[in-house]
């Protein structure tokens, strides 16, 4: 499972887009967003980098977590 914390991630109308941009690359994958804790999880096959850069085009970056 990846897990990505998104910073601007911050009401479930932004989770909504992200997780389509999500799903445009992995149709199969399993998606889910925590909107409070700002962080989208993914069940999926595909590297981590082919959604680093999706997550980077739609707008929404992902920044890692700092002491965890």
């Amino acid at each position: 499972m990846l897990q990505f914390h998104i910073p601007n991630m911050t009401c479930s109308s932004c989770a909504k887009p992200l997780e389509n941009a999500l799903l445009s690359v992995d149709p199969l994958a399993q998606i889910e967003t925590d909107v409070p804790a700002r962080l989208v999880r993914i069940e999926t096959a595909l590297e981590e980098a082919t959604f680093l850069a999706t997550l980077a085009e739609a707008g929404y970056p992902h920044h890692p977590q700092l002491g965890r």
